[in-house]
């Protein structure tokens, strides 16, 4: 039923960029911390290469995972099928945080074609160490509405120095006191506009 894999090969990377939510998982050092899932969606990942993954990280009203990546590096990735056949895959790794003003986040950044609304924040960079997937058969189907309109609509409103702001209330420490964000700055779309590519259904 599970199967630890070598590499993520060419099925496995169509499966995991089609899926349009996926959830990151992280922890602090300090056994008393608080450990972190969040969910990520909005076209946000991409498979770099057989051993190395990467996803957007946009503004938000929290900074857990950047703290605990910039603390110790632990993080894992866990992507389930909601639509065609069962499937759950989980990418354990050691993850990088690129800021806007990091060589590699400008070297990044043109492989994602997000909405270009959204305000940037970091790209969180992934060296898999473990790639592993199971049967998925407990989770329930659900079929894809698209995209919330909440989150570029939120930064139109703010606007660039809102954002800013916003960031420096918000996203300067975890909850546990830990670094957040090394530099307060934000890129609008992250990269080149582009027109979104189109989404390939779950295998």
């Amino acid at each position: 039923m599970g199967k630890v894999h070598s590499e993520i090969a060419d099925g496995l990377r169509t499966f995991l960029e089609a899926q349009h939510v996926f959830f990151v998982a992280t922890a602090p050092s300090s056994t008393d911390g608080h450990v972190n899932c969040s969910p990520k969606g909005l076209d946000a990942f991409r498979v770099l290469d057989p051993r190395t993954v990467a996803y957007i990280d946009f503004v938000g009203s929290g900074v857990e995972t950047v703290a605990h990546a910039r603390e110790n590096g632990r993080i894992v990735l866990l992507f389930c099928a909601f639509e065609g056949p069962p499937k759950i895959v989980r990418l354990h790794g050691r993850a990088t945080v690129l800021e806007p003003s990091d060589a590699d986040f400008e070297r990044l950044a043109p492989a994602f074609a997000h909405d270009p609304r959204l305000a940037v924040r970091a790209i969180v960079r992934v060296a898999v160490t473990r790639i592993s997937d199971s049967c998925g058969y407990a989770v329930p189907l659900y079929g894809y509405q698209g995209p919330r309109e909440q989150l570029p609509a939120w930064t139109e409103r703010k606007g660039a120095a809102g954002i800013e702001a916003y960031k420096r209330e918000k996203n300067s420490a975890s909850i546990d006191g830990l670094p957040g964000l090394a530099r307060q700055t934000t890129t609008a779309g992250g990269g080149p506009e582009r027109p979104p590519r189109p989404r390939r259904r779950a295998l």
